[in-house]
């Protein structure tokens, strides 16, 4: 016992082991790490040795954790972003200026605190402005560079050039849990005001399916579409992961026909140059990779 406690988890390994978990292959996870297979293997060994216990089973072609990796996959992870954090502010400690982000209001109440909080402890001399607009809006604004970077809605593969995807997620049809208002016909829907692409796709599917329906709320606020539905006077559509207390998904049986898959990417300002928005933008990528490799167990 008192050998174990003196053991040490080395970065370098559990990077390696971090990588595995996430393509599910040896073979991708040496890609990613730079490393021949044949060197991946021996650093697994060199971690089960650590811990004493395996960490992955085979399945075929691919492996998957056991229940010892997935004990420790979120010890590394966190490990990891310390790390890099660490090594940001040593390697940055002075870096100042300030950087604007724009992003919809449901993606900044739900993805920006843990980022902002992560970047704010590696960068607290950096100012963030955050401006919440509909996509459409910051696309325009993106592009004119009155903002550094910018959080957008893309419906899959309908993302820009140079568009760089951090998140996927199905849109859904929502309805009050408390009420039927889901069961009115026609259907009363709670949209964004015209030109969002929400909107659009709410419309264009209920028109494919011939469901009767009529815009009971139109609002610029994620919050004032919520409040609708949960009042029971609505239907909505959004991210299934925004699906809260209160909301339930509508399925296909209910007369709801299927909605796109969405799409979040990350667009920068054309001319990028400023640091501190670069260094918020590569903040941005890793904190939804490690939300997505954490979604896989």
């Amino acid at each position: 016992m008192g050998k174990l406690m003196h053991a040490d988890l080395n970065p370098d390994l559990l990077r390696t082991f971090v990588a595995i978990a996430d393509t599910g292959s040896f073979t991708r996870a040496a890609g990613k790490v730079h490393r021949t297979q044949s060197a991946v293997s021996m650093q697994v060994k060199r971690l089960e040795q650590t811990v004493r216990q395996p960490l992955f089973e085979r399945d075929g072609r691919s492996v998957r954790l056991t229940g010892a990796g997935e004990s420790l996959i979120g010890y590394a992870r966190r490990m990891l972003r310390l790390q890099d954090e660490a090594l940001s502010a040593l390697m940055e400690p002075d870096m100042e200026g300030s950087v604007c982000i724009g992003t919809p209001e449901e993606y900044a109440t739900r993805f920006m605190p843990g980022i902002l909080s992560g970047f704010a402890q590696a960068h607290p001399r950096v100012q963030v402005e955050l401006r919440c607009r509909p996509s459409s809006v910051l696309v325009s604004e993106v592009d004119a560079g009155e903002i550094d970077l910018g959080l957008i809605t893309y419906c899959c593969d309908s993302g820009r050039h140079g568009t760089e995807i951090v998140w996927r997620e199905p849109a859904v049809w929502a309805t009050s849990a408390q009420h039927m208002a889901h069961e009115e016909n026609p259907v009363r829907l709670a949209l964004f005001e015209p030109g969002c692409l929400w909107r659009r796709w709410a419309l264009d599917a209920m028109d494919a399916a011939g469901r009767d329906y009529r815009i009971g709320y139109s609002s610029p606020s994620f919050a004032g579409l919520q409040a609708a539905v949960l009042a029971g006077q609505a239907v909505t559509v959004l991210c299934r992961g925004n699906l809260t207390e209160g909301l339930r998904e509508l399925t296909p049986e209910e007369g709801f026909p299927p909605l796109p898959m969405v799409e979040i990417g990350l667009e920068r300002a054309p001319g990028l140059a400023s640091m501190a928005a670069e260094s918020l933008g590569r903040h941005i990528v890793q904190a939804f990779r490690d939300q997505t490799a954490l979604a896989r167990f």
